[in-house]
């Protein structure tokens, strides 16, 4: 049974989270602060979290950096913050979807499922063999193991979120052709996902940060101003 963390300290709504979630299959706990959040989110055996921004204690930009440092899977935040900004910043420390407040619940159960199934497709099938050519890419200074999911920069690992390494592999896997941000956004994030292509360039800049050389001045990963981006070899 797939087990959910809700961090949220309005108990009502964690509450209400709680039971739709279990009516829905899934084990589900409640921290009400983000000091007993962030440990729980470390420390025991997760498949999804549901963040809330404002909380006591540690805030959930910040448990949302920190979690994401250790574990890949898919934080969710939930916040009556409704700025671009605050999307922007939540989905740049590595969450994976924002939802605001008020939402339907039952909206929220269905993105549930949905990060959980697509989670469970990425990282299927992973075992120890030894890597074969085709299981992995080398481009530009960069070594894409497709087996472990791990990323290699000019001979250093990085660490890259599920959603940062989704997109990396495609754009890597399509050498020099040039992607609209609503096709990244439909193929990274799914036709039914919720939200918009300024997903796509936070994940671009975030990428850069981490794979290029000079982010500032990216070789690998170029815009292709008023189209899109394209991965260059």
């Amino acid at each position: 049974m797939k087990k959910i963390l809700i961090i949220e300290d309005d108990s009502v709504i964690a509450e209400v989270q709680k039971d739709y979630l279990e009516a829905s299959g899934y084990a589900v706990e409640i921290a009400e602060n983000g000091d007993i959040g962030l440990q729980r989110a470390i420390a025991g055996e997760i498949d999804l979290i549901l963040l809330d921004l404002m909380l006591p204690g540690i805030d959930g930009y910040e448990i949302c950096k920190q979690v994401r440092q250790v574990k890949p899977i898919p934080i969710l935040m939930v916040s009556a913050k409704k700025e671009e900004i605050d999307k922007i910043r939540g989905l740049g420390l590595g969450a994976d979807d924002f939802i605001s407040k008020p939402f339907s619940v039952g909206e929220l159960v269905a993105r549930v499922k949905a990060h959980l199934a697509r989670f469970e497709r990425l990282t299927s099938g992973m075992n120890p063999n030894v890597l074969q050519p085709k299981d992995e890419l080398r481009l530009n200074g960069l070594l894409i193991d497709k087996l472990a999911r791990k990323v290699f920069a000019h001979g250093s690992e990085v660490t890259l979120t599920t959603k940062e390494y989704d997109l990396l592999l495609y754009m890597a896997s399509h050498p020099n052709r040039v992607f609209t941000k609503d096709e990244l956004f439909e193929r990274i994030w799914g036709y039914d996902a919720i939200g918009d292509n300024a997903t796509v360039t936070v994940h671009i800049s975030k990428l850069r940060e981490k794979v290029e050389r000079t982010p500032s001045k990216p070789v690998m990963i170029e815009t292709i101003w008023g189209v899109g981006y394209r991965f260059n070899v």
